[in-house]
């Protein structure tokens, strides 16, 4: 049902001007007749619309105009002249309009206005056509924007009365009656104002869908047939030549064949062996160059190898036979001397035809001796230098033209297309470097649009080529593609060269800065011509303000000097006929669509249009069994993006690239157009994301939990080898269904979630650092590109990616959660007071052995766990999530260290702010306290003096006369506290908790294997590397663990070791293989009395280090599926009435050792074991997990001395209910133990294993 609105109005010579306005049935449109009455002549309707908020006039997207309004005669209809208008857009707020007489040429105004004709949406369509309870979800969401507020009955109305124009506004653009419902299916709650305390579910937010399909998992790449043959004829050439020698290499691979060549410096002359898999009489057909690549000269005959002659202008050589039992090749050894020179060139003849380099010659350039690139001080795994250098040196080429660049681009990538990633890095990285206008497109060279278009399709048409047979280079074929345009064949490229004629023809524009462009556009179009085309359409459509033009062109990085830069430079300001407004809109925007199709792959409009369009009789849709609801989709998307409201645009785009992801994994045809709609979608996102960044408020979970949901999707449709995202995506949905406002549990499990995420993407950060930034540097070195462009380059790709926008949700909605969750914003690790002066350093491992004149506080950006505490320092404070029981937590405890992770970047910015003052810092149970302190340096001291280390005193140890000693054996004589626990904890812990077997090698052990004769080498090596230690030199500390691993072990040793474990019954392989394993690690745990970390700490706390003394303890390992460790007095608040627990998955070393991320943490108080309190969630990504077997591990004399932290200075080698449980089991030890506060456990099933931890 729907209504009617009238207006009247009474114009000259008695006529009159009747208006009615009526909502049509469908709910999403509004039709307006025009009756005009007592005329006697036909008179124009010259009208446009009002949008909200803007008084311009607009064209409705469903009418076309070649005008800034619409001209719409009137019709005549009996005693009337009658216009019709059908709106739907909900946007339109008032038609204005005048009417035009067309005999007499005259204009019929409102009092020298327009008239006006409102257009009340709401009031023409009834609620009736929405579902009620579609209405009330809709409503619902909107309170629960707003905070959830407690409302009136009034507010209550106003927010129904807006969710009925949300719907409508929705309607209206095309989504159906069904979407709306399906993604609104909330339980509708019976009041608005329901209490905050109920559940929300997260179906409001978004829908689940099954992330595991999703799944791109490569861990191995993916090889071609040839690529084996490849490498095995490179292999044998550089086995044939020596390794060591090769300074350069290149292959070709023409056909079935394959060309290496391998350039060596032989004692200074400059050999080249030129190798192939051809078989039969082989010729090489070639020449030398001196000054230029592109020369070919007759080599000087002192230089001819054997079997070769001078034809016609060259040399002929023929090749020699090489084979093996496995493989055959052929192969020429040519010795240039020292001639200098810069390259070869060369063909070959092989069974009765000629073999070139796709119809040019093979061209190989030659390094000096001198290179550049052998100076550069670069080196990684994915590094492909001779790829890099051959970029460099045809730069000079690139540079001519686009054309050239990807023509050039075309070749090396299919040369190297089979050599593993670093040949697509290298590729991309030269691909940004050109995109972010670093090196010059175009160098007194002319070539037409055409020739342009037609290369970068070559290249398109490649990397669509390893996008489909290598899957494990996706993600940088994406990165790849995204830097440069689609091209195209046939008039693709030719329409920008002819459209810009016609441009100037018909606005009358053939001079000035039109024409400037017109030249440039003729010489070397580029992707600065978008950018100029957009800046000539807001320069017109802002009624010819300059402004608007410079301030298009500086957005986007485009300056009066770059356009001035080009071949045919562009100086002048643009200029043009005020009546020419229309038509230059027009005009430029189809021109602009054409030189996107070329230049710009990741527009979203071109890649949904070129898409859609049928292409060489496959309609993509058809052939890759995409849904048709992908096609409504980007139809919706295509209007949604138009839209100031962000909101629907993010979903939507998200959920179009859910229905092309399979079509993506296996495209049957067009994968190209696939690709390029798949970047631009994710472009689109990235872009909406961030600008809804600033309207977002982190104060309401609902709404950040949606947003974190989309963006979550649409990093596993980005991600290559996304599995632990895919299972973040899952934990993200489970949080979201138990929302709980003002829920300190579900804060505490969504910052895990969080937390996990955060080391994910930290992950990949460093990933990508590894992969990219060691080409970047080599390659933009050789390029001579500005330092800070290098230096930034991974770091902008990383920002570019769909990881950044994520980063910064976390981020924003972290205090939030903290704020629930009552966390504050430090966690203390180690509770001290502490007074020093502030310093900052990036990585607190750069400054443990450095010692502090004066009391220092330390920020560190990054501290891993292992890191030993510098001397001086009183505190250390970093955002860094460490867990309370690692080594390097610990050492703070028991030096009496302030340390805490800050979780507010705000606060720790002030505190940098602060380096070099003196603080002042108080621990509470709420966090940190930190005050400005007194800068005196004396009265710092004075504060400081009493945490000074007096020195610590250790007895040094003898040997017992045994090898090996079993657990009933250990005495504190001859083993340290660690082993002596284990002893002492089997004869008090009740039969079924469980303790590993364990035996030992005991004290002085290593002393007396070194006295042994068959060490007196190894012995006389480590006296006089001491020597040195002892004078200061830290760098033989390394020198001494490698002449320990050197060392020998005597018979009897072995023999006793295989006795005790067989009698322990401990998992031990007797065989020779099993023996060297165990020897190596036993070196390993006697070495790490001088690893850097240990020995500093000796120094620090004055201990001698000569004193100190290494039992080797040996334990079963247990593979259990929990590892726990309890404190059975809470080492964080140092309250003795709690039990403190932290639990992990597999084996406790992820607990203790350098692992990122959090453990999960609880509390009990020993009142009430049956109540523990979850302080954190697990975040960890990674369980260790093991076989049956035996490690060995570190026990020395001074680890639990009085003022000494020794835990964890020393290495190892080796070859719900659980809650309760835990604690329980924590108490039970308590009762038992009066050594030590802390134990280790391990759970598997349902059997307890329990483990000192010191």
């Amino acid at each position: 049902m729907a209504t009617s609105k009238a207006q009247q109005f009474q114009l000259i010579e008695g006529m009159e001007l009747q208006i009615t306005v009526t909502g049509l049935p469908n709910g999403s449109s509004v039709r307006a007749e025009f009756h005009l009455k007592n005329c006697t002549r036909t008179w124009i309707l010259h009208w446009g619309c009002i949008y909200q908020g803007n008084n311009n006039w607009f064209v409705p997207s469903e009418h076309s105009s070649k005008q800034g309004a619409l001209q719409t005669p009137f019709v005549k209809s009996g005693n009337a002249y009658v216009v019709i208008l059908e709106l739907r857009d909900p946007r339109v707020r008032a038609i204005e309009f005048v009417l035009k007489d067309g005999s007499h040429n005259r204009w019929l105004k409102q009092h020298n206005g327009n008239f006006r004709v409102e257009i009340p949406w709401n009031d023409l369509h009834v609620h009736r056509q929405i579902p009620k309870n579609l209405i009330e979800r809709r409503a619902h969401k909107i309170w629960d924007r707003k905070g959830r507020p407690q409302s009136s009955a009034r507010e209550q109305q106003i927010d129904y009365d807006n969710a009925v124009r949300e719907l409508q506004t929705e309607l209206a653009r095309g989504i159906s009656l069904d979407d709306l419902q399906a993604n609104s299916t909330v339980p509708v709650e019976k009041e608005v104002t329901s209490e905050p305390h109920q559940t929300m579910n997260n179906q409001s937010y978004r829908r689940k869908h099954d992330v595991h399909k999703w799944l791109q998992k490569y861990a191995e790449p993916i090889n071609r047939n040839g690529s084996v043959q490849s490498s095995t004829l490179v292999e044998l050439s550089k086995r044939s030549v020596g390794q060591e020698n090769v300074i350069s290499q290149k292959s070709f691979h023409v056909r079935n064949y394959e060309i290496t060549v391998l350039q060596r410096n032989v004692n200074g002359d400059c050999r080249l062996w030129v190798a192939t898999n051809m078989a039969g009489p082989t010729v090489l057909h070639w020449g030398v160059a001196k000054s230029s690549a592109g020369e070919w000269l007759i080599p000087p005959p002192d230089v001819l190898p054997e079997k070769s002659k001078f034809v016609h202008g060259a040399c002929q050589t023929h090749f020699t036979d090489m084979s093996s039992r496995e493989h055959s090749y052929q192969f020429i050894d040519i010795n240039l001397k020292r001639g200098g020179f810069v390259g070869i060139q060369f063909v070959i003849w092989s069974g009765g035809y000629w073999l070139n380099n796709n119809g040019a010659n093979f061209i190989v350039n030659l390094k000096s001796a001198d290179s550049t690139s052998d100076k550069l001080d670069v080196d990684g795994k994915y590094i492909l230098k001779w790829l890099l250098d051959e970029i460099s040196e045809r730069e000079i080429e690139a540079e001519r033209s686009l054309m050239h660049r990807f023509n050039i681009a075309t070749d090396l990538t299919d040369r190297c297309k089979d050599e593993g990633e670093g040949g697509c890095i290298g590729i991309m990285v030269w691909m940004r470097f050109m995109a972010t206008r670093h090196l010059t497109w175009n160098k007194n060279y002319n070539v037409k649009p055409r020739e342009i278009s037609e290369a970068l399709e070559r290249f398109t048409n490649l990397m669509e080529k390893i996008y489909l047979q290598q899957p494990n280079k996706r993600e940088i074929v994406r990165l790849t593609m995204a830097l440069v345009g689609r091209g195209g064949q046939g008039d693709v490229g030719q329409r920008i060269r002819d459209e810009i004629l016609v441009i100037q023809r018909n606005n009358h524009c053939k001079s000035g800065m039109m024409e400037e462009w017109h030249q440039k556009l003729h010489n070397n179009s580029s992707a600065d011509d978008v950018i100029i085309c957009e800046a000539l359409l807001n320069y017109v459509r802002s009624d010819f303000r300059i402004d608007a033009y410079w301030q298009t062109l500086k957005t986007n990085g485009l300056t009066k000097e770059r356009l001035a830069s080009y071949d045919r430079p562009i100086v002048s300001e643009p200029r043009f006929r005020s009546d020419a407004k229309e038509g230059l809109i027009r005009d430029l925007t189809m021109y602009l669509k054409t030189l996107k199709a070329v230049h710009s792959g990741a527009d979203l409009e071109s890649a949904i249009d070129t898409f859609l369009s049928p292409s060489k009789g496959h309609h993509v849709f058809a052939v890759n069994g995409l849904s048709p609801k992908l096609q409504d989709l980007l139809n919706l998307v295509k209007r949604l993006v138009r839209e100031e409201n962000t909101e629907p645009l993010t979903e939507k785009l998200v959920d179009a690239r859910i229905q092309l992801h399979p079509a993506l994994r296996a495209p049957r045809t067009r994968a190209k157009d696939l690709l390029f709609l798949d970047i631009a979608l994710e472009s689109c996102f990235k872009t909406t994301i961030e600008k809804r960044l600033i309207s977002l408020n982190f104060n309401n979970p609902p709404e950040i939990i949606f947003v974190i949901c989309v963006v979550l999707e649409n990093l596993c449709l980005s991600t290559v080898n996304n599995e632990e995202i895919i299972f973040c995506t899952k934990d993200w949905y489970r949080v979201s269904e138990a929302y709980k406002p003002h829920d300190v549990q579900w804060a505490l499990q969504t910052k895990a979630v969080l937390d996990r995420l955060r080391l994910v993407l930290a992950d990949r950060c460093q990933h990508y650092f590894t992969l990219i930034q060691p080409s970047a540097k080599y390659l933009g070195q050789l390029l001579r590109i500005d330092k800070h462009g290098i230096d930034v380059f991974t770091e902008e790709v990383i920002r570019s990616g769909p990881g950044a926008v994520l980063s910064t949700l976390i981020n924003r909605f972290d205090p939030s959660l903290r704020k629930i969750a009552n966390l504050g914003c430090w966690q203390v690790i180690s509770s001290a007071d502490a007074y020093g002066f502030l310093v900052y350093v990036n990585e607190l491992i750069v400054v443990q052995n450095k010692v502090y004149s004066k009391p220092t506080v330390i920020i560190a950006s990054k501290v891993t766990g292992e890191e030993e505490i510098p001397a001086g320092v009183v505190a250390v404070l970093t955002p860094s999530m460490i867990d309370v029981l690692s080594h390097v937590s610990i050492r703070a405890r028991n030096s009496k260290i302030c340390f805490a992770t800050c979780f507010d970047q705000n606060v720790l910015s002030n505190l940098k702010s602060k380096e070099g003052r003196a603080i002042s810092i108080h621990t509470k149970s709420t966090g940190l306290v930190i005050s400005d302190g007194n800068n005196s340096d004396v009265y710092v001291r004075h504060v400081y003096i009493s945490s000074v280390p007096r020195g610590v005193i250790s007895k040094g140890k003898k040997f017992c006369g045994h090898y090996v000693i079993s657990s009933k054996e250990f005495t504190d004589e001859r083993v340290g506290s660690k082993s002596y626990n284990i002893k002492f904890l089997r004869e008090r812990v009740p039969s079924w908790i469980k303790i590993p077997t364990s035996a030992a090698l005991p004290f002085g052990t290593f002393e007396n294997v070194l006295s042994d004769d068959s060490n007196k080498d190894v012995a006389r090596r480590i006296s006089t590397l001491k020597d040195s230690l002892n004078r200061g030199d830290l760098t033989k500390l390394k020198a001494i663990q490698q002449a320990i691993l050197q060392m020998c072990a005597p018979m009897a040793l072995r023999n006793e070791l295989m006795t005790k474990l067989r009698s322990e019954r401990m998992p031990y392989l007797g065989d020779e293989s099993g023996w060297n394993q165990s020897w190596v690690a036993i070196k390993k745990v006697w070495a790490s009395k001088w690893n850097e970390r240990a020995y500093v700490s000796c120094k620090k706390t004055k201990l001698d280090h000569d004193e100190v003394c290494m039992a080797v303890l040996i334990q079963e390992v247990i593979c259990g599926d929990y590892a726990f460790v309890i404190h059975t007095n809470n080492p964080v608040s140092g309250d003795s009435s709690e039990i403190y627990t932290e639990i992990v998955k597999g084996l406790g070393e992820t607990l203790v050792g350098a692992y990122p991320g959090r453990a999960m943490s609880f509390i009990t108080k020993k009142t009430n074991l049956k109540s523990p309190t979850v302080i954190s969630y697990p975040s960890k990504r990674i369980g260790l997990y093991s076989k049956p077997s035996i490690i060995f591990r570190s026990d020395s004399n001074n680890e639990d001395l009085e003022g000494n932290a020794g835990a964890g200075l020393y290495d190892r080698g080796s070859s719900g209910g659980l809650l309760k449980g835990a604690t329980n089991n924590g108490q039970i030890v308590s009762s038992a133990s009066v050594l030590s506060d802390c134990r280790s456990w391990k759970c598997d099933r349902d059997t307890l294993w329990l483990s000192s931890r010191h």
